[in-house]
């Protein structure tokens, strides 16, 4: 085991200068790329692993760390000031960020973005560095059952965040649901609703389908909003008292902080649900928890808080069965498992083992990014707000391009393109009739993964339902499941019941 005086050294290693302008780069270039919409930190750390091959092995993986948290950090901005998030996973910012922002408070809510994402990004890195080792042998436990558990209780979850209709929140998830289906059958191999096209043998890609639902869908509304109001002010950073962040404004999003924090950490470990379902998951979390939650979705600082703290708490967590066990827990993390590959690093337990000095150095410098995060975002803040100056057609038009360009630097080509425009479209008509995006988007998401390791535990269980009983932490999930499912069916019906009271007495 590693002694107090190797963990110092580690520490002051990555205190170096030298040290600090790498991490520094590597945020900043993740601040950028998390800007520009379309953009993503899977693409980033992928472009930048081949500018590592002349830097040290620490150095190299301390980089794209920085990018990928700077990355996170970043793509909030975008999703506040243009409703264009920079990564799938920022789209639970836009729900009260956008919102916040025409409402006339758009430093306030980049503010809040920033202390959010630090501070989540924060507490869970110091939860990897407590967690990493004994995390291996519960994680070691984990199998198609209790995948299929988890993905279930998260589906579940998230469809509850569906507002208005249960009907259209409903149809909403069994369209994400269908969409999820696209692409080779994981059993016999056999296409499904392809149509014969190739690009979706592997499924229908996710960035184009978020970017022109949730992107390309708004500035048409904008561009038709636009149209009939020419007049229309444009969203400026105010000047005013009430555009300022308090530190008693500050303070009543901490409990939220805190408890979005849990639940990034609780889904960054869990491999393979990744930052968009831990951003949702969370956001539903402090809705339904919330003395209003009917002010959700209209410029609500809780619901920022929620979904930055937990999209980059799901960063450092994703790493935790990434150097407990070896095993990626998100896209970013599978990256890093290349670069490590690269200067000769075997990640897993036998990295304590034989490279302490490198994972506490790592640990450090992770800390280091996230001080780093702090200052990069709060002083860049006045420099990437002032897009929000930029008159709507302007703005509209350069969001249009960064999209479309983004999906051409990810090489998706003329059917990436074509795909944005059609879940434009589709976007749009969502929009327009008020059905859950959010639901659509998770069970999406969700659906790939839990028809993979559903098929595998019924292969594995020979149709045995009774294996749960030997699997403590899949039944686990399942009685919660159980009992979200109950918990939404009385919601549903005491509210029901509330509207015909409401009706009567009209």
């Amino acid at each position: 085991m590693i002694g107090f005086d190797a963990i110092l050294s580690a520490f002051i290693a990555a205190l170096h200068y030298e040290s600090i302008a790498i991490i520094f780069g590597g945020v900043l270039l993740g601040y950028i790329v998390g800007v520009i919409p379309g953009l993503n930190r899977a693409v980033a750390i992928a472009i930048a692993i081949p500018l590592t091959f002349y830097m040290s092995a620490y150095a190299a993986i301390a980089f794209l760390i920085g990018l990928s948290k700077g990355t996170a950090a970043g793509s909030a901005v975008s999703a506040i000031l243009l409703n264009t998030p920079g990564e799938p996973s920022s789209a639970a910012t836009c729900l009260d960020g956008y919102p916040m922002a025409k409402n006339g408070k758009p430093r306030k809510a980049l503010k809040v973005g920033l202390l959010a994402s630090v501070i989540g990004d924060l507490l869970a890195t110091l939860l990897l560095i407590a967690v990493v080792i004994p995390f291996a042998s519960v994680a070691l436990k984990f199998g198609p059952y209790e995948l299929t558990a988890i993905l279930v209780f998260a589906l579940v979850f998230v469809a509850g965040m569906a507002g208005g209709s249960f009907l259209k929140g409903l149809a909403a998830g069994g369209m994400g649901i269908i969409l999820g289906t696209v692409g080779l059958d994981p059993e016999t191999g056999a296409a499904r609703l392809t149509f014969g096209y190739a690009e979706l043998m592997e499924g229908v890609p996710i960035l184009p389908l978020v970017i022109g639902t949730l992107a390309l869908a708004e500035m048409f509304a904008q561009l038709d909003e636009h149209r009939r109001n020419k007049g229309a002010s444009v969203i400026k950073l105010g000047k005013s008292s009430e555009d300022s962040l308090s530190y008693r404004e500050f303070k009543s999003t901490l409990p939220t902080i805190f408890k979005s924090t849990g639940v990034g950490a609780f889904v960054g470990a869990l491999p393979g649900l990744g930052p968009t379902v831990g951003a949702f998951m969370a956001y539903g979390l402090a809705k339904r928890t919330a003395k209003d939650p009917d002010s959700f979705g209209k410029g609500n600082p809780n619901g920022i808080a929620a979904a930055e703290s937990a999209d980059n708490a799901v960063i450092p967590a994703s790493y935790i069965p990434l150097f407990g066990l070896g095993i990626p827990g998100s896209v970013s993390a599978a990256l890093l498992v290349g670069a490590f590959m690269i200067h000769g690093i075997q990640v897993g337990p036998l990295m304590l083992r034989e490279h302490p000095e490198m994972l506490f150095t790592l640990f450090s410098g992770m800390i280091v990014a996230s001080v780093l995060m702090l200052v990069v975002g709060w002083y860049g803040l006045r420099i990437f707000a002032k897009v929000t100056n930029v008159p709507p057609h302007i703005v509209i038009a350069i969001v249009i391009f960064l999209c479309l360009a983004g999906i051409q630097v990810q090489g998706y080509g003329t059917f990436g393109l074509a795909t944005v425009f059609v879940f434009s479209i589709f976007g749009y008509f969502l929009k327009k009739f008020d059905y859950s995006f959010v639901t659509f988007l998770v069970a999406f998401i969700v659906t790939p993964m839990l028809e993979m390791n559903l098929r595998q535990s019924v292969i594995l269980s020979g149709g045995d339902i009774g294996i749960l009983l030997q699997r403590p932490i899949a039944l686990a999930f399942v009685v919660f499941t159980a009992l979200m499912v109950l918990h939404l069916a009385w919601t549903a019906y005491r509210r029901w019941l509330g509207d015909r009271l409401k009706a009567r007495q009209s």
